[in-house]
C-alpha cells in the first residue's frame, strides 16, 4: 500500500458537485479517502481571466502503482468531461497527485513530487491542513514549513470543512 496526497479542483459548472463526484470516482477506482481537506476558493492560477477554482486535498490509501494511479486520475477527469483545450485554462476537474509517500520520480506521464508544489499556496494550504508535517523529500522541508515560505500570495479562502 502507498498513501498519495491528491489536490482535486475545478472551476467550472456545478464546482462543489464536481469536487463529490471526483471524490466518489476517485474511491471506486483509486483506493481508500484517508482523510479530505475543506475545500478552498482560489483565485486562478497562471492564466487569470476565468473562473475561481475550488480545490481540496485527500489522502488516499492506493495499492495502484504511480502510472496506474496517474492513468485512473486521466480516466476520471475523461468522463467527468475534462478537455485539455487551453492549458491552464478553465476545467471542470483536474486532478493532481502532488506526493506518493517519499517517492522522486520522473517519467514521460508523471513527475513525482509534482514539480510546482512548492510555489503553489492554492496546493500548500489544503495539503497543509491534512499532512503539515509531511517532508518534502527533495526540498526536505514540511509542508507547513513550505506554506509559510511560498511566494506564492494568491488569495486562498477555506469554504467548508468536511466531515
Amino acid at each position: 500500500m502507498s498513501t498519495a496526497y491528491l489536490l482535486i479542483g475545478g472551476n467550472l459548472g456545478n464546482r462543489s458537485a464536481n469536487l463529490q463526484k471526483a471524490v466518489f470516482n476517485i474511491e471506486q477506482t483509486c483506493g481508500k479517502i484517508v482523510q479530505s481537506s475543506a475545500i478552498y476558493e482560489t483565485s486562478a492560477w497562471g492564466l487569470t481571466q476565468q473562473p475561481a477554482f475550488y480545490n481540496q486535498a485527500l489522502i488516499v490509501s492506493t495499492q495502484h502503482s504511480p502510472e496506474k494511479l496517474m492513468q485512473a486520475l486521466l480516466e476520471i477527469e475523461i468522463q467527468m468531461g475534462r478537455t485539455r483545450e487551453i492549458k491552464m485554462g478553465p476545467r471542470v476537474i483536474d486532478l493532481d497527485i502532488l506526493l506518493i509517500d517519499q517517492l522522486v520520480q520522473h517519467t514521460n506521464l508523471l513527475q513525482l513530487p509534482h514539480p510546482s508544489l512548492t510555489m503553489r499556496r492554492f496546493a500548500l494550504l489544503p495539503l497543509a491542513e491534512i499532512a503539515p508535517d509531511l517532508l518534502h523529500p527533495l526540498v526536505q522541508k514540511t509542508i507547513q514549513q513550505l506554506l509559510e515560505i511560498c511566494p506564492d500570495q494568491l488569495d486562498v479562502q477555506k469554504l467548508s470543512t468536511v466531515a
